[in-house]
């Protein structure tokens, strides 16, 4: 009879992500993935198998529930320009507000491993994407509202916007100035 796992797996795969998040996926050891999520090497492997499947589940685990929470901003009731100023005032405060400017754990991906990784690119394509849509979607119904433009098509302001809003997740890293942030975020509102 096998004995039974005396750990939370979501708590060592939450913490898992996060010791990725901040370091890195190369300047992760199995040592620091230990010390994060408690669990032996051997409990680590048996349970999430190497360091770039426990990678890939991190990123999948990032989707589950900082993507999530970002599409739920969007599906939010009210005024869909106020719903993307949201999305995007949300993603500034939450980097400026991080000691260690980690920045979005999808972005840091893709610089680092989506070009050597099929497997990386394609969670990290599956993370923008949905992101995308959920955008697009916010963008249609403020445009049969009335209230955005229909000028251009939802697709092109939702890349427009996804593009905006992953640069502001980026710039955040290094420009501390939040009204500087705001600032891009309400001409990229006011724009629509």
């Amino acid at each position: 009879m096998a004995r039974p796992r005396k750990f939370d797996e979501t708590h060592a795969l939450t913490a898992a992500m996060e010791t990725f998040w901040r370091r890195g996926y190369e300047a992760t050891s199995t040592r620091n993935l230990s010390d994060s999520t408690g669990l032996g090497q051997s409990s680590l492997y048996n349970t999430f198998g190497d360091k770039r499947e426990l990678y890939l589940r991190a990123l999948r685990h990032y989707y589950e529930t900082h993507t999530a929470e970002q599409t739920a901003l969007l599906d939010r009731p009210g005024p869909a320009k106020d719903r993307l100023r949201d999305l995007m005032v949300h993603a500034v405060d939450t980097d400026l507000a991080d000691p260690e400017a980690s920045g979005c754990f999808t972005i840091n991906a893709s610089v680092e491993k989506a070009d050597s990784d099929d497997e990386v690119r394609e969670e990290v394509r599956r993370h923008f994407t949905t992101v995308e849509r959920a955008l697009a979607e916010t963008i249609a119904r403020g445009q049969r509202s009335g209230e955005i433009s229909s000028e251009r098509s939802a697709g092109t302001l939702a890349r427009q916007i996804l593009s905006t809003y992953y640069g502001l997740r980026v710039l955040a890293r290094i420009q501390k100035d939040r009204d500087a942030l705001l600032g891009i975020v309400e001409s990229t509102v006011s724009a629509l």
